[in-house]
């Protein structure tokens, strides 16, 4: 997984990185064998984070509309329990969130300890769209005494900030950019438009943010470049690939909970005699 792995201060270049990967393997042995093994090792050690209750992972994913987010959400996360899984949406600001600092409304999507939290676009957005759209940035979002192409590597270094203290309380931060190429991205919209059972997912929005491609393509460079950090490290996906890349998505995660390496509680003594207690109640039962 490394060869995806962006590495501190390393200075990007999409053009770089592959959207489209020649794994050397048949797409039934990945789909039929190989990713399967792989969400069946996550789900396990997910079972341990979740009893554990001790460490939490945040994940970040961003990327360009129709570059594969959610289905990777739907096909990855949904095989581990519920009950130690978050998921936060974060899109267009509400007037109350624009009220408050830019950071302000991630917390609410954050994981408990034991708890995986899944930011389907997040904080990152602050560095994206403002930088893309500069009439979004408005004067009260940042200091008086700062000009207007100051204000993003102050927010990078915020966000860095952001992110340390997450780690250092206990909650690893792994983020995952969508590399799509540009006609990748049309097929896509177009077989939303064509394909009825599709249309629902379009937006005409999705039309208008295509048409300043290059400008996303830099503003993403800037923010993998400032913000991949040894305890918060950017993987960049070729997303052309969907299959490879929720693969890498699996393995990075399992990579990741082996790290922490949790386990299941031990029961005290306490605890042992009541079990005993209780299988024997259970076993002498009349039907």
């Amino acid at each position: 997984m490394k060869r995806y792995l962006v590495k501190s201060n390393q200075k990007v270049s999409l053009e770089d990185y592959s959207t489209k990967e020649d794994f050397n393997l048949k797409e039934e042995e990945l789909l039929d064998d190989i990713l399967p093994k792989s969400i069946d090792k996550l789900k396990e050690l997910h079972w341990r984070l979740h009893a554990e209750e001790k460490r939490g992972i945040v994940v970040v994913l961003q990327a360009m509309d129709a570059a594969g987010k959610d289905e990777a959400i739907s096909y990855i996360f949904s095989n581990l329990t519920a009950q130690g899984l978050k998921t936060a949406s974060f899109q267009k600001p509400s007037e109350t969130e624009l009220k408050h600092d830019y950071l302000w409304r991630i917390r609410e999507g954050l994981p408990a300890r034991g708890q995986v939290g899944i930011l389907n676009r997040s904080h990152y957005e602050e560095v994206i769209a403002p930088k893309v759209h500069e009439d979004k940035l408005k004067d009260e979002m940042y200091p008086d005494d700062m000009e207007k192409d100051e204000v993003w590597k102050m927010r990078y270094r915020q966000i860095n900030d952001f992110e340390q203290h997450l780690t250092e309380n206990g909650y690893k931060v792994i983020k995952f950019f969508f590399n799509m190429s540009k006609e990748e991205q049309r097929q896509r919209l177009l077989e939303r438009l064509k394909n009825p059972e599709k249309n629902w997912e379009f937006s005409y929005n999705d039309i208008k943010e295509r048409r300043h491609w290059d400008e996303y393509q830099e503003a993403f460079e800037a923010m993998l470049s400032h913000t991949s950090t040894d305890f918060a490290p950017w993987y960049v996906l070729p997303a052309d690939d969907e299959w490879y890349s929720r693969y890498i998505i699996t393995e990075v995660m399992v990579n990741c909970l082996k790290e922490i390496d949790p386990q299941f509680p031990e029961l005290s003594d306490e605890d042992k005699e009541k079990m005993k207690e209780a299988i024997e109640e259970l076993e002498n039962e009349k039907n």
